[in-house]
């Protein structure tokens, strides 16, 4: 996990904190109080299903970049091994 990944959750930990204990303190009528939890609730799913979606993007990227670098690591031992093998014959 990188290191703004564990901020973002940190902030989203924070706000999730500060937003229930706003609402539990908030003198709003019970009925009030459950429709903004209920709001509430949905935002955090919302942003928490866009956290995932941009960490699966992130892991497909990084596993095109490392196959990437593996082939091209092949390739160049590949060459390295025909040039050594051709300057022994």
């Amino acid at each position: 996990m990188t290191t703004s990944t564990k901020v973002i959750l940190g902030i989203l930990g924070a706000a999730a904190a500060g937003a229930v204990v706003g609402m539990l303190l908030a003198p709003d009528k019970g009925s009030e109080l459950r429709k903004k939890v209920k709001d509430t609730a949905n935002d955090w799913a919302c942003q928490l299903a866009d956290l995932f979606a941009e960490g699966k993007t992130e892991l497909q990227n990084l596993k095109n970049k490392s196959a990437k670098v593996t082939r091209d690591v092949k390739n160049e031992a590949e060459n390295t091994y025909n040039n050594a093998r051709e300057s022994f014959s």
